[in-house]
């Protein structure tokens, strides 16, 4: 029951969204009809200013710590692990908004934050460094992403299954929620963000 209870608890956490949740309250507007129609943080960015970029970024960061927080005070190891793939399940697939979420980067963070900061750091330094030299937003999140795969490989080998489990299956749901902008990378049509350093 318990382990029922945290992944519901955890997938309906990762439902709240930062974007579509401003978007309505302060314009009216559902952000999946702006820009490249996703609900996270860089459309958020593009469509309503900074502001609000920002605002996204830390409601759907502080989901994810919230959920790798309750997970590890419930069920240790093993409830880190399912709460922080099922509140990032929540985020990118959200039941309440017509499985038309975000792509998990920030919730992701958040989880990592809170449960493997060395981890989370490390797969920081590669986003920032990635999008300040290429200003690939999406790039900078798929190289994270590979990392993380690469790092939960290790520790599969190292029998840390819970936590391995958890940078796979999170690595491998970023990964296929940019596939559309991984095709438009390698050919060229990706759009740039520009950011004042």
């Amino acid at each position: 029951m318990r382990i029922l209870l945290l992944c519901l608890f955890s997938y309906f956490l990762g439902n709240i969204s930062g974007s579509l949740l401003i978007g309505k309250v302060l314009y009216n507007k559902d952000i999946r009809e702006y820009g490249s129609g996703n609900a996270g943080m860089t459309n958020a960015l593009r469509t309503f200013g900074k502001k609000i970029g920002a605002a996204t970024f830390i409601i759907d960061f502080i989901k994810g710590m919230i959920a790798a927080y309750i997970g590890s005070r419930v069920m240790g190891d093993f409830g880190i692990m399912l709460a922080g793939i099922f509140v990032v399940l929540g985020h990118d697939w959200p039941v309440v908004f017509r499985f038309k979420g975000g792509k998990g980067i920030a919730t992701s963070f958040g989880v990592l934050v809170m449960s493997q900061p060395i981890i989370a750091f490390i797969m920081f330094v590669i986003f920032l460094i990635t999008v300040i030299i290429s200003k690939y937003v999406s790039l900078g999140s798929v190289l994270a992403a590979a990392a993380g795969l690469v790092i939960g490989a290790y520790f599969f080998l190292t029998a840390q299954i819970y936590l391995s489990a958890m940078l796979l299956v999170l690595g491998l749901m970023t990964i296929y929620k940019h596939r559309q902008n991984i095709w438009r990378l390698l050919i060229g049509e990706e759009n740039k963000i520009h950011i004042n350093i």
